[in-house]
């Protein structure tokens, strides 16, 4: 079931929460109350610094971010005609961190939270600490929730996991990546971690699966998500010891082919499902 949107309060102002892509956005319209008007933010956004923060923050989350709009920005930032809003920057560069809601109840400017907490150190160091401290508590309440609903689910799926054939099992196993696979280079390094072991980048992923919400690490099996963390890991190591993307990318493949062929017969994995 879809989370509903939801309100903290911070240092007496009420901030709204709102979910999307199951992820968690904040609202900066709410955030600048206390402070001023709205203009906070677009006087926030032509600032060189937050220019190559939200950049960054999209390469690394969003394989669709256009970058050479983000490099004709951030030329031009620091100019005194520069300008910059959200509804600009998600157009000109298909940014998802950042985005304009209509409305007369909950309208403004959202951020994804780790944008909304840079932005809560524009405001103020006090208020940023504020915002985080009432954010983490809301997560603690939820997460008792969660839970709870993790039980039940777990209880069910062990009705369930006896319909789970070889058959299912042997599609987890990642393909050997390609020679033409391996020839492309990757926009960020999450990318290079799903074609290791999915076989496919988050965009190939979506276009595939036009009617699935999320993205491609959101529907992964138990054990596929086990090794994703040991490629990540693993991939840090590789990159610290200065080895280039197809090294990394050849051996991580080959890591996600053995470690997933021991995980799917694994009897301490079934029981956690």
């Amino acid at each position: 079931m879809a989370r509903q949107n939801q309100t903290i309060e911070v240092k007496g102002s009420k901030i709204q929460l709102i979910n999307k892509n199951k992820q968690d956005y904040i609202s900066l319209t709410d955030m600048v109350k206390s402070f001023g008007d709205e203009t906070i933010i677009y006087n926030w956004m032509r600032n060189r610094n937050t220019i190559e923060f939200l950049g960054i923050w999209e390469q690394i989350n969003n394989p669709d971010f256009k970058p050479l709009e983000f490099d004709r920005f951030r030329r031009e930032s620091g100019l005194n005609r520069f300008t910059m809003s959200p509804k600009k920057w998600t157009q000109a560069t298909n940014a998802i961190g950042v985005f304009a809601k209509s409305g007369r109840y909950g309208g403004g400017t959202y951020a994804h939270k780790d944008i909304a907490f840079e932005f809560g150190s524009w405001l103020s160091p006090e208020f940023k600490l504020y915002l985080i401290t009432e954010f983490q508590k809301l997560k603690e309440e939820e997460n008792k929730t969660r839970h709870l609903q993790w039980d039940l689910q777990r209880t069910l799926a062990k009705i369930n996991y006896r319909i789970h054939t070889d058959a299912i099992k042997e599609n987890l196993i990642p393909p050997k990546v390609s020679k033409d696979k391996i020839n492309i280079i990757y926009a960020n390094e999450a990318d290079l971690l799903n074609v290791a072991l999915f076989g496919k980048t988050a965009k190939e992923w979506r276009e595939q699966n036009p009617n699935k919400s999320g993205n491609i690490r959101d529907h992964a099996a138990l054990e596929q998500l086990v090794v994703l963390t040991n490629l990540e890991s693993i991939n840090a190591m590789l990159i610290d010891k200065g080895s280039g993307q197809t090294e990394r990318l050849n051996i991580l493949n080959t890591i996600a082919i053995t470690q997933m062929k021991s995980l799917v017969g694994n009897k301490h994995i079934k029981k956690l499902k």
